[in-house]
């Protein structure tokens, strides 16, 4: 098949091109902009675009499928060439669907968790040499790429994101894969410029459940009563599966998982990574894996790239980066760091880098959300406040937002070197919450500066 990604740089469309090439198809992409590592990736298979920009030129009739990613527009050459031929134009979550129809799809679906349950479902698969076709959103280790097709493998596992499509699908992408299998891990507002109340948010994942197929199987967080309501109330699945945080303790710094085997350590922490392995459990259990070799393999599994990632330990103080970036995913993100690390002083350092969270009215969700830090360092540019159209807002309000006794407002980044490299950090964690880079901070240079 010749397939052409219009858009081809962005972290999931050049995955699912690098997939397709490894699957043997002919794949061609264009795009304005390419970054790393994306480019290195597709230059090493030969997908570079020999420059960037659009090219109507570049869409003949001889393309099979066009691939729009959301970084292009409803305007754009090529997408206008490829309307004009007729051609098949599909969304990313479209062209999934269409290349998993015929298998078992499993789609794990919630405002926060999913690319980890992804990760450990994936971790559990790939350790007891069970293959599956997949779509995740971050890099794993051992894994290539995030995204593997194949045409015999009996499931397709997808990571279920609630936001848009394609320029031209407004649908979020989870509507679009109809799973006989699905888990709802969590809800929080979130893509507040896409879902402008909490009721129509909400309203996203009862959908989600009703294009589920008949007969299917629902695994639930009943420990979040939002999800609890809507999976209690969806009519297509046939089973429904709550889970539930499992007993757990911590010592020396180290994580103790209860289970009829005994005590297992086990390398990630915090409740809400605890929650996502036990519906991670619940998923694998469907997918033919038992209980005690799903202990087995989870025992290995270190977490998904930039969620709770070591990045380095010296003397006695260490540094975490993550990606949590909603008041929800912050508050267990920081909760769970002192929770692990008790007699350390905690600074947790977060940037506003969203639309959401740099809007000025949404800015009040995050009351609370840094309170189990000892030290709070709120990070956020001016320009990106610009840049996303919305209103200017300044040191007061962030301090008024987020109630936090002991905080510091940065909005230049050299500032904020500064201070990772001249503050004593004495028996501490030193935790990076975002989905950006502070600026351009480079996380490397931080165990140096430890």
């Amino acid at each position: 098949m010749r397939v052409h990604f219009i858009a081809i740089g962005g972290s999931a469309m050049h995955n699912l091109a690098l997939a397709l090439h490894e699957k043997g198809d002919q794949v061609t992409g264009s795009d304005d902009a390419i970054f790393e590592p994306s480019k290195s990736r597709l230059e090493n298979k030969g997908l570079l675009p020999e420059e960037m920009g659009w090219f109507s030129n570049k869409i003949n009739s001889d393309i099979d499928a066009v691939i729009l990613g959301m970084h292009a527009k409803e305007d754009n050459p090529e997408l206008q060439r490829a309307q004009e031929l007729g051609l098949k134009i599909y969304s990313y979550p479209e062209f999934l669907y269409e290349q998993s129809k015929d298998k078992t799809r499993v789609v794990i679906g919630g405002s926060h968790g999913k690319t980890t349950i992804t990760s450990m479902i994936l971790h559990v698969l790939h350790y007891h040499d069970k293959e599956v076709d997949f779509m995740v959103g971050a890099q794993l280790e051992g894994f290539d790429t995030m995204v593997h097709l194949t045409e015999d493998n009996d499931f397709m596992l997808l990571e279920g994101d609630e936001y848009l499509s394609s320029p031209i699908d407004r649908r979020p992408k989870f509507h679009l894969y109809q799973p006989n299998i699905a888990l709802l891990s969590g809800i929080a507002w979130d893509h507040i410029n896409v879902f402008p109340t909490f009721e129509n948010y909400i309203e996203q994942f009862q959908l989600f459940t009703e294009s589920m197929v008949n007969g299917s199987i629902l695994v639930y967080n009943e420990e979040d009563p939002v999800v609890k309501q809507i999976a209690e109330g969806a009519t297509k699945p046939t089973r429904k599966h709550p889970y539930f945080t499992p007993e757990y303790f911590v010592e020396n710094g180290e994580t103790f998982l209860v289970t009829p085997e005994g005590d297992m350590p086990i390398e990630v922490f915090g409740k809400h990574n605890l929650s996502n392995l036990a519906g991670a459990k619940w998923i694998c259990q469907h997918m033919g894996i038992d209980e005690e070799d799903f202990y087995e393999a989870i025992s290995t599994f270190k977490g998904a790239s930039k969620r709770l990632e070591k990045i380095g330990e010296v003397r006695g103080t260490l540094a975490y980066k993550d990606f949590a970036h909603s008041p929800s995913k912050v508050k267990a993100t920081t909760t769970a760091v002192k929770e692990q690390f008790p007699e350390k002083q905690l600074v947790a350092c977060l940037e506003l880098h969203t639309y959401s969270s740099l809007d000025e009215e949404f800015l009040q969700q995050y009351k609370n959300a840094l309170d189990a830090a000892d030290k709070a360092i709120v990070f956020y540019s001016p320009e990106a406040v610009q840049l996303k159209r919305l209103n200017e807002i300044n040191s007061d309000q962030i301090a008024e937002a987020f109630q936090h006794k002991n905080l510091k407002v940065y909005t230049n980044p050299q500032l904020f070197q500064e201070y990772l490299k001249t503050e004593a950090f004495v028996n501490s964690v030193v935790l990076f919450m975002s989905s950006g880079n502070y600026g351009g901070l480079d996380f490397d240079q931080v165990k140096e500066w430890l």
